[in-house]
C-alpha cells in the first residue's frame, strides 16, 4: 500500500548571501557551464521551529535581505523545493568518461597488434 504524499508547506526564505561564481571549464560538456546561472545564493528560512540554512545558483543578482517564498518538506524541513532538484555531481559520470576512455583504448591496441 502506497503511503499518501504530504504537501510541501510554503514560507518565506531571506537572502544571507549572493556571490558571482566565476565560469568553469567543463571538459565533459566541451568547455559549456551546467549550473542554473553565475550566482550563488545563500538563504535561510524559518521551519518548525528551527532555521535552516541553504544555497542554490541563479541567472539574476538577488539582493541580500531580499524575501522570497520558498516550499519544504514537512516531514524533512531541511527539504526545499529550491536545493530539492539540485542535480548530482558530474563524478559518476567523470568516472564512467575515463573508464570508457581506458576501454577505448584497450580496443584500439588490440586492432593494432591483430594487424601485425
Amino acid at each position: 500500500m502506497k503511503t499518501p504524499e504530504v504537501p510541501w508547506l510554503e514560507t518565506q526564505a531571506v537572502v544571507t548571501a549572493c556571490t558571482y561564481q566565476f565560469a568553469r571549464m567543463n571538459t565533459l560538456t566541451l568547455g559549456f557551464a551546467t549550473d542554473s546561472g553565475p550566482f550563488r545564493i545563500s538563504f535561510s528560512y524559518y521551519a518548525h521551529g528551527k532555521t535552516y540554512n541553504d544555497t542554490f545558483t541563479a541567472p539574476k543578482y538577488m539582493e541580500q535581505g531580499a524575501a522570497f517564498p520558498v516550499s519544504y518538506n514537512p516531514l524533512n524541513p531541511q527539504e526545499n523545493s529550491k536545493s530539492a532538484a539540485t542535480p548530482t555531481t558530474g563524478m559518476p559520470l567523470f568516472a564512467i568518461g575515463i573508464a570508457g576512455s581506458v576501454v577505448l583504448s584497450l580496443l584500439y591496441l588490440a586492432l593494432l597488434r591483430g594487424c601485425n
